[in-house]
């Protein structure tokens, strides 16, 4: 990345991270015989996740010639159903130079399928955490992680777990101990998917810029001596 305070650890991240839809038969394989279901079962898959079938999904560092409306466009998309649900969450709504500034605060990353930005996310070192959010937030090696993104069509395929993954090795590489993030306390179903991968609840906190109380979650990087 040659933006920004930080500088991503290359060696961390292979340029390629395939990522595979289990819900989907592969049929490409020789001598397999297609069937009629699995034919239709994949023609019924959004067209940018059959490519996804064929193409690995790049995840490297965000660049300076990104296409910033590109980035705002797939937020706002991948966030359209929790703003159907009345939560304003800034990434609903935002501007190109909101997200460029979000971008360039941290540590950017983005998802690409041949050229096509379909997922972004931004790790937050503790000392560029968004404002003052959250006393959690302020606390030594704790890193924090927003402006997270998968476009529509590839949610629920193992995408965004990887993203927290490298986010997790990345943030892991530079000194810190939990890796943290903050959501909305209505969205069940987000608060769900984290706790699977591991976040815990720390505490509430109430931003100026929405209209929910956040709830704030946290992985711990480390771990314990009693394991």
């Amino acid at each position: 990345m040659s933006s920004g305070r930080f500088r991503v650890r290359a060696e961390l991240f292979p340029s390629i991270l395939p990522v595979r839809f289990p819900n989907v038969q592969d049929t490409r394989l020789a001598g397999t015989p297609r069937s009629r279901a699995a034919v239709q079962d994949r023609d019924r898959l959004p067209a940018l996740a059959r490519v996804a079938m064929n193409h690995p999904i790049i995840i490297r560092p965000y660049r300076d010639d990104d296409s910033v409306p590109s980035i705002t466009r797939l937020l706002h998309d991948a966030y359209a159903p929790l703003a159907a649900l009345g939560l304003r969450y800034t990434a609903t709504h935002q501007d190109d130079a909101t997200t460029l500034r979000r971008l360039t605060r941290g540590i950017p990353f983005v998802g690409e399928i041949e050229g096509e930005i379909v997922a972004t996310v931004t790790l937050y070192p503790t000392e560029s955490a968004p404002g003052a959010c959250c006393r959690w937030y302020a606390e030594p090696g704790v890193f924090s992680f927003g402006q997270f993104a998968v476009r529509p069509d590839l949610q629920k395929q193992g995408l965004g777990a990887r993203m927290i993954g490298l986010l997790e090795n990345e943030a892991l590489s530079r000194g810190a101990h939990e890796l943290a993030l903050d959501t909305a306390e209505p969205a069940v179903h987000l608060r769900s998917w984290y706790d699977k991968l591991g976040f815990r609840f720390i505490e509430f906190a109430d931003g100026s810029t929405t209209n929910y109380r956040s709830v704030i979650l946290s992985k711990s990087l480390v771990p314990s001596a009693g394991r």
